[in-house]
């Protein structure tokens, strides 16, 4: 047992959260396929039976040790608990991958306080808790990462989506700011920011998203999945995606009046191509 622990320390060890669909469950897949030689991979989420099928998933990998963690990332002693069970079995975190993710949508107005704290805890806090958490166990390498699964709405404020919009800005700016702390530990620190993805997070809700949304071009898990890997290897900070609604995030927050003057042509465009995907 000590022996394939030992074994097992020696390979790169990676958490994802919110792992048990979407973009984390195209993650967990990816880094299982990247590392052909032998990889960690720790799967947290709330959903038990989601959780057991990416486990099976992961079972046509043979070099891919996994650990399942069922836990809320929003309590900060379920936090605790993933990042003492992932060093319990593994030694060491290589890479943290921060991609759990709520969104009460609707109008401020509209939503109940609780809920918008919600928001916060599960996009904001526990971001930053995590990465407190496992920083003593990264080693200081090139190899080691923490990316942050941030939006286009984090670039550009979103009406309909204003507590989301601020904690995916947040996130935004935490990360940019830990990058450049981190410079001298060789951490690398990134975020990767998608427009919509076809993933049940907005095609499951897709009447109470807002048409504006769908004017962008939609990416799979899979796309944002291999932006995720690629920023453990490169040198960006920030992949936003598709690359053009990124320039266009760029622009409308710098002027706003520009947001607000295209804004009713997005919504038509948003609203027809909502239309196609009921279809």
């Amino acid at each position: 047992m000590t022996e394939h622990l030992l074994d097992r320390s020696t390979y790169p060890t990676v958490v994802i959260t919110g792992a048990s669909k979407g973009v984390g469950e195209a993650c967990a897949i990816l880094f299982a396929q990247s590392f052909p030689d032998g990889v960690n991979i720790v799967v947290v989420a709330r959903n038990v039976a989601g959780l057991h099928e990416i486990k099976n998933k992961l079972q046509a990998y043979p070099q891919c040790n996994v650990l399942m963690v069922t836990g809320d990332v929003s309590i900060n002693s379920c936090c605790r608990h993933m990042i003492q069970q992932a060093v319990s079995y593994f030694g060491k975190i290589d890479v943290l991958v921060n991609n759990a993710g709520l969104h009460h949508r609707g109008d401020f107005e509209k939503r109940e306080p609780d809920e918008l704290a919600s928001m916060v805890d599960v996009n904001l806090k526990a971001p930053i808790y995590l990465t407190a958490l496992a920083l003593p166990y990264m080693p200081s390498n090139k190899k080691s990462a923490i990316i942050m699964v941030g939006s286009l709405a984090g670039r550009a404020p979103l009406q309909g989506a204003a507590v989301y919009s601020a904690t995916k800005s947040g996130l935004r700016a935490f990360t940019y700011a830990l990058a450049d702390e981190f410079i001298a530990r060789k951490i690398k620190v990134a975020v990767v920011s998608p427009g919509p993805i076809h993933t049940s997070f907005i095609m499951d809700e897709i009447d109470h998203v807002e048409d504006i949304v769908y004017s962008q071009p939609m990416s799979t898990a899979e796309q944002v999945a291999q932006a995720i890997l690629e920023l453990t290897q490169n040198n960006k900070t920030e992949i936003a995606m598709p690359w053009l609604s990124g320039v266009l995030t760029t622009v409308s927050y710098l002027f706003p009046k520009v947001r607000r003057g295209t804004r009713p042509m997005l919504y038509k465009i948003g609203a027809k191509n909502k239309n196609k995907y009921r279809q």
